[in-house]
């Protein structure tokens, strides 16, 4: 996976009871879909090192913003029967150029 203009970067800790079948389901079931969802290019999941408070990214290249503004896509985010269960958040980030200004 390339870096792209834009990104949409999901950060998440599951409890460790249900950390297994959280990451089957992410996995088979949730990354998939939201693939699906116009705008969305491309996602890989990875984790850190360590076993306590492991957590995980998910990085999607998307075309731009409106990508989370879709029909199918406020269909499909959210954690489902996982939510109580997890901690996260989200962000979309843009490749900066060297002319922006900080």
């Amino acid at each position: 996976m390339g870096l792209d203009e834009w990104l949409l970067v999901v950060d998440v800790v599951a409890a460790p009871q249900t950390e297994d079948e959280w990451n089957r389901w992410y996995d088979e079931v949730h990354v998939p879909e939201i693939l699906e969802c116009p705008g969305f290019l491309e996602g890989a999941r990875y984790v850190s090192d360590g076993s306590e408070d492991r957590r995980y990214l998910t990085i999607y290249k998307i075309s731009g913003p409106d990508a989370l503004d879709s029909r199918e896509f406020a269909q499909k985010r959210g954690w489902r029967q996982f939510a109580p269960h997890v901690t996260w958040t989200s962000r979309i980030y843009h490749k900066r150029t060297g002319s922006q200004s900080t």
